[in-house]
């Protein structure tokens, strides 16, 4: 029985899964059993930042592993504080909690912005169009795709979504009543767009004249990402609150939330908490992460290889213009626009070899370990090339 079949009896049917069995990986390789290799250019959805099978990391998870596991939060832990204190030395931030993904930290920082709210008269928390902050009912209710809405209702009251950088729609509907805004600086699955200047301009005066807080989610982009820590730093925001995961753990589950003096002291002893999140041997692995991140200047690196694919997918814009529309992004966090579904571009990418998955139904989105090379970026380019010269046009 094929490992497909087992997986089909055995899960629900959420997951459509890509046609390859991986038994390996190696900085920014896959293999199959039959010693098939692929260039990894998204890092499991911009998870894995320095790749597969990273010497420092496993090396921090091995020797965590072998001292302790699990001891709940009852107990202060030294890969914990460790994190915790690079984490904040890293974004200029106060405070920490450690949950155990990216959704959780959502969850969690609605509920210290409702939580801040409840002496201010203030409980609405804003989203926007296109987003995606998890799979949670908090998550799903600041959410509008139907597609990951629909038959799970009814949502969290006081909550909505409304377009993305429509300064005209935020003036609308933020008040006194207005909690908190939940922010992509750059949409992840939405297709790789960033936040217009001009937008953020007009949330930072709303901010000053109701006082809510600005919640920025950066599952996806931060870390090192798009060649600074936070992708808020590019847009000179400030937030109150920001998400973390993906990237910190080191491929294992972990997800964090930072926050500032303005709601440094609004949790409490059982006010929020969790079993497992800030795990130790996933904290191990997420400090060395980010040590590897800060001695290996990675994100300068990030932005140097970012400005280079990103020149590499607008010629392919220029020399395919019934084909490609655009190019967005920062650093390693980079969409390309095509004119039609991007599915059948991954396939092909796959079948040469390069690991590319598609978004928001017609980007190819680039999120490769924050270690490629410019030859690997060189690589990927040219087959991408090959690919598009071989598609007359999208149907």
């Amino acid at each position: 029985m094929s490992l497909f079949t087992r997986e089909a009896g055995a899960f629900f049917h959420t997951y459509k899964r890509l046609p390859l069995h991986i038994v390996r990986g190696e900085g920014m390789y896959l293999f199959t059993p039959e010693g098939e290799r692929y260039l990894d250019m998204f890092a499991g959805i911009a998870v894995n930042a320095l790749g597969h099978a990273h010497p420092r990391v496993v090396k921090a998870i091995a020797d965590q592993a072998a001292r302790y596991i699990h001891l709940s939060n009852y107990f202060a832990q030294e890969p914990q504080i460790r994190l915790a204190e690079l984490l904040l030395t890293f974004s200029g931030f106060e405070r920490v909690f450690f949950a155990n993904s990216g959704t959780e930290a959502i969850e969690g920082a609605i509920k210290i912005a409702r939580r801040w709210g409840s002496t201010r008269g203030k409980s609405s928390v804003i989203g926007f169009s296109n987003a995606f902050h998890g799979r949670t009912l908090g998550a799903l209710s600041i959410m509008d795709r139907p597609s990951y809405r629909e038959g799970f209702g009814p949502f969290l009251e006081g909550c909505r979504s409304l377009p993305f950088n429509d300064a005209g729609a935020l003036r609308h509907a933020v008040g006194p009543e207005t909690a908190a805004v939940v922010l992509e600086c750059i949409q992840g699955e939405g297709g790789i767009r960033p936040v217009h200047p001009d937008f953020v301009s007009t949330l930072q005066e709303l901010r000053q004249q109701y006082q809510f807080l600005v919640i920025a989610d950066e599952i996806q982009t931060g870390c090192g990402r798009t060649g600074r820590f936070l992708a808020s730093e590019h847009f000179a925001l400030s937030p109150d609150l920001v998400t973390l995961a993906k990237p910190i753990g080191g491929g294992l589950p972990l997800g964090a939330i930072l926050g500032a003096s303005s709601v440094a002291d609004i949790l409490q002893p059982g006010m929020h908490g969790t079993t497992f999140g800030g795990n130790p041997v996933a904290c191990a692995a997420g400090v060395a992460v980010l040590e590897e991140l800060s001695e290996q200047s990675l994100m300068q690196h990030a932005a140097e290889m970012g400005t280079l694919l990103f020149s590499l997918l607008r010629d392919c814009v220029t020399d395919f213009p019934q084909l490609c529309k655009e190019v967005r992004g920062l650093g390693l966090m980079i969409g390309l626009e095509l004119a039609g579904e991007a599915e059948p571009v991954v396939t092909a990418m796959r079948e040469r070899g390069i690991l590319i998955n598609g978004t928001d139904k017609s980007v190819l989105r680039f999120v490769p370990p924050l270690i490629v090379t410019a030859d690997e970026i060189h690589w990927t380019v040219r087959v991408l090339r090959e690919v598009l010269s071989g598609i007359s046009s999208f149907q």
